[in-house]
């Protein structure tokens, strides 16, 4: 028998505190290969965190980041390579247009230019940015969505192995998003992976085929989620049932009734 195959994503033992408080705990998570996982948890669990140090945008204070068995911080440009980012709180360049952003990205990456022409144009069509760039809109006139969309676009630009997305559709139209969402899984049909960070739990349900539940800075679970439907009836259920619930009683807020 051969090795098996390398995770396309594996965090292990990942820490980061800002001032003493740890904002991810010993996090470990594994992506298989061709699959599309969720990473959720409520407000401030360390999702975030966890993501930025897995790409390479933060440094952890202890832990390490393998893409397809590549160390994110000791080989970051043979890393990188093989990631695409789109990341929370994207800062993009205000005065280029969706194309010009596209194609100085391309060529940055050290793409050809003709390679970069066509992907770019493909990319602004597929998701509905055409006709802003027809009409040479700036991305600083873009809407939240928008900027989501072309974030996407410069992720998936130099066509790489593993999309470590942090909320892709917040803010986006529902039109749009079965759009993201047929591309996804396209990427996954042709041998990619995908990690998604998000609150929607109808999205990670339709989507996804794994979950990952954070909480306080830690992953609590890892869920097939053939599994845990079997077991726990919808996602949302099984995450409060997790995380635990938070209920508002009748002598609470008691003023905004009158």
């Amino acid at each position: 028998m051969g090795e098996p195959e390398r995770a396309a994503l594996r965090l292990d033992g990942m820490t980061k505190a800002f001032s003493g408080r740890p904002a991810a705990d010993r996090v470990s998570l594994t992506v298989p290969t061709g699959s599309v996982t969720g990473l959720i948890g409520p407000n401030g669990a360390g999702k975030t965190t966890s993501l930025a140090m897995a790409v390479g945008l933060l440094r952890p204070d202890a832990g390490t980041a393998l893409v397809h068995g590549v160390d994110v911080w000791a080989d970051p440009v043979r890393a990188k390579q093989l990631l695409g980012v789109l990341p929370d709180g994207l800062a993009l360049p205000e005065r280029l247009t969706g194309g010009e952003l596209l194609t100085y990205w391309g060529l940055l990456r050290g793409l050809d230019a003709d390679v970069v022409r066509a992907r770019a144009g493909e990319l602004l069509q597929v998701l509905e940015l055409d006709a802003a760039e027809d009409a040479g809109v700036l991305v600083a006139e873009y809407s939240t969505g928008m900027r989501k969309k072309i974030g996407l676009a410069t992720a998936l630009l130099h066509r790489p192995s593993v999309l470590v997305l942090d909320e892709p559709f917040e803010a986006v139209d529902p039109v749009s998003a079965r759009v993201l969402r047929a591309i996804l899984r396209r990427f996954v049909a042709a041998g990619g992976s995908v990690v998604i960070s998000s609150h929607v739990m109808a999205l990670v349900e339709d989507l996804c085929d794994r979950a990952a539940v954070i909480a306080q800075g830690r992953v609590l679970t890892e869920w097939a989620l053939a599994d845990m439907r079997g077991a726990a009836g919808s996602l949302e259920e099984a995450f409060v049932a997790l995380v635990g619930e938070r209920a508002v009683g009748e002598e609470e807020l008691t003023w905004l009734a009158g």
